[in-house]
């Protein structure tokens, strides 16, 4: 999965620039650092390298490498967030309401995983929390329909409540404990023991998983 407007390779080398263009060519710089290298190589003078301008360019449009970060952690985020929705958008709308909102969270988990699987430098990037303390998330962090990976499980977690799935009870801090599940095994598969486990054994897991957490919610 790739961001949209982020081309294949490298961005190319420009040396003059109409309004807004460097910066959008730094960000894509950076996204593509990071899918490469994940958070710690997204480095400001190397994206100004790729970018194809001189170091003091970049500083009117981000100050430092955080100010770069979180501009590629917003992408990184937005990206995710699509990925649920278009797992979310091929579900059949014909089914009882129970299995629908069933087949929601497990959609949102499985889109999670295939993004984390797919894309492991924007993941970890997406996650980050920086020394300068974690930044607030703007509208850039969200897919399509405004809200961002976070937000599409809680919408998630309560159409569970309205089909009488999940008692409204158990509904507080729901997402907390079915993103941490989703995201420690997406973690083990990426980057832990589970690195050696081929596709259809991780889908598998991590279809296992998505049952689990629904029942223990």
């Amino acid at each position: 999965m790739k961001l949209n407007n982020v081309p294949e390779g490298l961005p190319a080398a420009r040396t003059t620039y109409r309004h807004g263009d460097l910066r959008r060519a730094l960000l894509e710089a950076g996204v593509e650092l990071a899918r490469d290298g994940g958070p710690d190589a997204v480095v400001l003078r190397e994206a100004t390298r790729r970018a194809g301008v001189v170091p003091n360019a970049a500083y009117r449009h981000f100050a430092s490498r955080h100010e770069l970060l979180l501009a590629v952690r917003e992408a990184a985020l937005s990206a995710a967030a699509k990925a649920m929705e278009s797992e979310l958008a091929v579900l059949h709308f014909d089914q009882p309401p129970v299995d629908f909102a069933r087949a929601q969270v497990r959609a949102i988990g499985t889109a999670y995983l295939r993004f984390a699987q797919a894309e492991p430098g924007l993941f970890r990037t997406a996650f980050v929390i920086t020394e300068e303390g974690e930044g607030q998330m703007g509208p850039a962090a969200a897919g399509a329909s405004g809200m961002g990976p976070f937000q599409l499980l809680g919408a998630a977690l309560d159409r569970l409540v309205d089909a009488g799935v999940l008692d409204a009870a158990r509904r507080p801090n729901a997402e907390y404990l079915a993103w941490s599940a989703v995201h420690g095994l997406a973690l083990l598969i990426i980057q832990g023991p589970l690195r050696a486990l081929d596709a259809e054994a991780t889908h598998a897991l991590g279809q296992r998983l998505c049952d689990m957490v629904e029942r223990g919610l």
